[in-house]
């Protein structure tokens, strides 16, 4: 356990010093939007091509700070906090990958966007998946930073740690700076405890969403780093569902499909989401032409 909150620790002043870096030159139009009885917040950075942001488990969504810069030259970049999460106070309602997606299509929706890029990390990837699967309309590229579509996709120390998140754990994390950036913006701070009792019940429920991932038709960038959270092999067996991966690309290009794989050097799951590196692949993938179907 204190290795754990240790590798939290770390997680967490990482994400302050990212908030640092960009935090007081924001110049965000901010906002709550009535989805599925959550007054979910979010944040609109600069103008383009719409890319939803979803952030990790415990986090909010101004985890990407250091990156929203690069991310946000031409195209308009809208941070979420998800149910419980940063500004957005939780609901009668357990925490579900499906439901979180469900949300997130219909910020969409309310935000009058007809098709949107969706980025999400951690746990956001996996709602970002959920997203494509349950709403494919709304979704034209999709990006998974350090996510599984399977749950022993995950090293098993982690599938260990993740599921013994509860209200024990939550009261020992409340030494770290990663409480401290809750309690900094949540309107009712006395729910992190419920917060990570939450997580933790989510978390210990299995889920395999393998054949779900092999009918996704949008484009997908699937990126990680060389020492992630994420099993490397998981993350192949990801592209290779998503059509990648099957044979020699062509020197034309011509054998390509529509996914990507990309593993960050010298990366952790607890540095990925600040890489200067995250933000030069996923930018070079949103402003590529999809390749075409076959």
């Amino acid at each position: 356990m204190i290795r754990s909150l240790m590798q939290v620790s770390i997680a967490a002043a990482v994400l302050a010093l990212s908030m640092l870096m960009y935090g007081q030159e924001s110049t965000a139009i901010s906002g709550y939007a009535p989805v599925n009885g959550l007054k979910m917040y979010y944040e609109i950075h600069g103008q383009g091509q719409p890319l939803i942001l979803i952030h990790g488990g415990l986090g909010p969504g101004d985890m990407f700070s250091a990156i929203l810069p690069e991310l946000s030259k031409g195209r308009e970049v809208i941070t979420v906090d998800l149910q419980a999460h940063g500004h957005t106070a939780d609901i009668d309602r357990p925490l579900h990958y499906e439901a979180m997606a469900d949300d997130i299509a219909a910020l969409i929706r309310y935000l009058k966007i007809a098709r949107a890029d969706v980025m999400g990390y951690s746990v956001g990837g996996e709602v970002a998946l959920r997203t494509e699967m349950q709403h494919p309309d709304v979704v034209r590229k999709l990006v998974i930073v350090s996510a599984s579509f399977r749950r022993d996709g995950w090293y098993p120390e982690i599938v260990l740690r993740m599921s013994h998140l509860d209200p024990q754990t939550a009261e020992q994390m409340k030494q770290t700076p990663m409480y401290q950036s809750y309690v900094r913006v949540a309107p009712r701070p006395q729910d992190w405890r419920v917060l990570c009792t939450k997580l933790g019940m989510m978390f210990r429920q299995d889920y395999d969403w393998s054949e779900d991932v092999a009918k996704i038709k949008s484009p997908v960038l699937m990126t990680l780093g060389d020492a992630d959270a994420v099993r490397t092999a998981n993350a192949v067996e990801f592209f290779e569902l998503l059509g990648g991966g099957r044979n020699d690309g062509g020197w034309d290009g011509s054998g390509m499909s529509n996914a990507r794989l990309a593993i960050l050097p010298g990366t952790t799951h607890y540095t990925i989401f600040s890489s200067p590196l995250l933000a030069a692949v996923v930018t070079q993938f949103l402003d590529a032409r999809p390749t075409p179907a076959k």
